[in-house]
């Protein structure tokens, strides 16, 4: 049995408001320029704390849209409930992203 750690290059929230997930599994009602928020995330997920990385929109099995923020990991900790790893932390929102906006914001984890 190994140590199961997922990285992840960007932060994948729900759409706000989904019934059966907690306030911090999803986006906020309003997504503010420099407010931050907490989030939940079920297994051990490794964040860049260094700098950049979009905020997506998932709504599950990878199925991401395209970056609707730009966001700074503040803090990240990993804990157990129910015999289950989780990973909860805040972040910071950098720039919101107009809605349908095709500009290219990120290329890999460098912010254009």
């Amino acid at each position: 049995m190994g140590i199961q750690i997922e990285f992840n290059p960007d932060l994948a929230l729900r759409k706000y408001g989904i019934k059966g997930r907690l306030e911090t599994e999803c986006f906020p009602q309003k997504l503010e320029e420099g407010k931050v928020y907490s989030f939940l995330k079920k297994g051990q997920r490794n964040y860049w704390l260094e700098g950049e990385i979009p905020l997506l929109e998932t709504k599950g099995n990878q199925n991401l849209s395209r970056p609707l923020a730009s966001i700074i990991i503040l803090e990240a900790t990993h804990f157990l409930k129910d015999n289950e790893a989780y990973t909860k932390g805040k972040y910071k929102v950098i720039d919101v992203f107009k809605i349908n906006d095709l500009e290219i914001h990120f290329e890999s984890y460098r912010r254009k």
